[in-house]
């Protein structure tokens, strides 16, 4: 689950409230021509499973705009995907690459499923299935999904695959893809990358010297980032998954780790640690949400002993929670900034396709240090300027760059 829709929507008009864009967009709705989805999509895939019976999973794509370029976003696989969270991440997306300064607008796709307990073959059905009904509203320049939450590059083959079946230029169609089939170097590892990137120019800007980190979340973003923050020599003192958490106030061997988390799946049981109950009693500097939304909530933000979080799930943190947190003078870097290293690369192996020129690890390493920097020196400096958080901020210059945008194409 992640923050509620009308959450959302209500934050960004406050926001749309103080950049006053009723004044200086009047009769335009301007607000709620970035709020409101463009499109959305939803139907039903039945497919026959191994034992010869037929099931049906509930399947979503939301398109919410496409004002700075084609729909970007990722495909979620996970029991408790629903039309409004669909609808929130999609939104997100939108204020996302606004902010990376990438040329894309926002969508987000789910599929309601628990991808354990299927077979590969039966999954890869699904996927294919999920494909073939959207192969009217996706394409290179129309709509490009991407991993999110259970999916990856193989899931991501399978799309390409399935969409190549009935269109020319396909490579572009999806990013996130195996190296084989067009992918990009860096993208696997993007996001964390980009959690780790940001983290470190925050610690700066705030004097916080040698912290100590707890990491919620130890899949596709979270252990990137550990593994980074790791090798640049921050102690990770806790890691958490699904299953449990373990806590070492040393520091965890986060390579040890990560290839003992390979081997059995789980964090858990893991020797260079002890177990703990919840990730949130972690006494640690910093603390990293990297799994599903709403992990720092009302009920728990008492619990919270960090002096900086930096949010590398989408919307891991709820609006109230944060009041609190900014209260108890708490740093919150937002998702819309801090996870951005995914769509950076993804905008990357975009373009290295449309291209057919490919990029060195080494390159896109650089570059996206740089987009990723420019856009956490926008926020820091709005928010400085304007005596606002970091997600005020974030918001601000995103909602600002598509409205400016809009204004730009004249009526509509």
């Amino acid at each position: 689950m992640t923050e509620g829709y009308d959450s959302i929507i209500e934050y960004m008009r406050g926001i749309g409230a103080r950049l006053e864009f009723d004044r200086r967009y009047p009769g335009r709705k301007m607000v709620e021509q970035i709020a409101i989805s463009d499109k959305i999509i939803r139907f039903k895939a039945i497919i026959p499973m191994d034992d010869g019976s037929i099931e049906l999973f509930q399947c979503y794509r939301v398109q919410h705009s496409d004002t700075l370029g084609p729909y970007k976003g990722g495909t979620r696989l996970h029991p408790t995907v629903n039309m409004e969270e669909v609808k929130a991440l999609a939104t997100l997306m939108t204020l996302k690459t606004a902010l990376a300064g990438v040329p894309f607008g926002g969508a987000k796709g789910g599929i309601c499923v628990d991808p354990r307990k299927i077979s590969v073959n039966e999954l890869e059905r699904l996927i294919r299935k999920y494909t073939h009904r959207l192969l009217p509203e996706i394409g290179p320049n129309v709509d490009i999904p991407a991993p999110d939450v259970n999916s990856g590059e193989r899931e991501m083959a399978w799309m390409y695959d399935e969409y190549r079946k009935s269109r020319e230029s396909a490579r572009g169609v999806v990013t996130g893809k195996p190296l084989e089939l067009g992918g990009s170097h860096g993208r696997r590892e993007a996001t964390g990358m980009g959690v780790s990137i940001v983290l470190l120019h925050t610690l700066r800007d705030l004097n916080i010297h040698k912290p100590t980190v707890a990491i919620e979340g130890f899949g596709a973003v979270g252990s990137h980032a550990a593994l980074d923050l790791h090798g640049k020599g921050l102690k990770v003192v806790a890691v958490s998954d699904s299953k449990g958490c373990v806590f070492n106030p040393a520091g965890l061997d986060i390579v040890e780790l990560d290839a003992y988390r390979a081997s059995g799946g789980t964090v858990t049981g893991f020797a260079g640690g002890e177990s703990i109950g919840s990730i949130h009693d972690a006494d640690a500097d910093v603390f990293i949400p990297c799994a599903l939304g709403l992990s720092v909530n009302e009920s728990n933000v008492g619990r919270v002993r960090a002096k900086l979080i930096v949010e590398g799930a989408n919307a891991p943190v709820t609006m109230e929670a944060e009041k609190t947190l900014t209260a108890r003078g708490v740093a919150v870097v937002p998702d819309i900034l801090a996870n951005a290293g995914g769509v950076i690369v993804s905008y990357y192996e975009w373009a290295q396709n449309r291209e057919g020129l490919y990029w060195d690890l080494e390159t896109v390493r650089s570059r996206l240090y740089n987009t990723i920097t420019e856009a956490y020196t926008s926020v820091t400096r709005h928010a400085r300027e304007h005596g606002v958080t970091m997600r005020e901020a974030a918001y601000r210059l995103a909602m600002d760059r598509i409205a400016r945008a809009m204004a730009a194409r004249g009526a509509q």
